[in-house]
């Protein structure tokens, strides 16, 4: 058995919407992307020191899938991070039947809370969700997610598709780890708990 861990970047506002460039996500006029650009090198360091430091396989929606395979499969070859993200296990949540070309990747589909519970069943390394945001409110709604991983970063941007939305699942949460860049990004990583 192994868990299942959200890693999201932020604004204050709560919005997680094309936090890298921006053309990432412009679904409903959002027309911010790109806002975490001024901090990503201090919270690349820290995200892989605290959040990708131990094994872990990924978790991906199809467009989050896209953007990530775009990215690493043509990343230099020889950088460790590289490596890591390449050989990881990937596991993308689609109905499309095209070809995934990305190495170690396997499609999933069918009922959610199903394929996710076997996966989570599986013998692995913790199951880690980045970006994902249509894939996040499901796992939500299903109470699948045992480990939130937030990065916020010091800006409102007022618009945009947030981590929770009006009418997410009331959940208690245990504080387990802190930590921030030199700019002002706060990291904070919460568990589930039973009550």
């Amino acid at each position: 058995m192994r868990d299942l861990a959200i890693l999201t970047f932020q604004s204050v506002d709560g919005v997680m919407q094309a936090p890298s460039h921006p053309d990432e996500d412009r679904s409903e006029g959002f027309d911010l992307g790109g806002w975490a650009q001024p901090y990503w090198m201090e919270v690349m360091e820290l995200v892989k020191a605290e959040a990708m430091s131990l094994p872990y396989d990924f978790l991906y929606g199809r467009k989050t899938y896209d953007l990530f395979a775009a990215f690493w499969q043509t990343a230099d070859p020889d950088d460790p991070a590289t490596q890591a993200i390449n050989s990881a296990q990937k596991y993308v949540v689609t109905s499309q039947q095209d070809d995934l070309g990305w190495v170690n990747t396997q499609r999933v589909h069918g009922d959610l809370p199903e394929v996710i519970g076997a996966l989570k069943a599986m013998d692995g390394p913790l199951l880690q969700v980045h970006g994902s945001w249509r894939l996040i409110q499901q796992l939500l709604e299903h109470d699948l997610i045992d480990e939130f991983r937030l990065l916020t970063f010091p800006v409102i941007l007022g618009k945009g598709k947030k981590l929770f939305q009006d009418g997410a699942p009331v959940r208690a949460l245990k504080h387990i780890k802190s930590g921030h860049t030199a700019g002002g990004v706060k990291m904070d990583f919460y568990r589930r708990t039973a009550a």
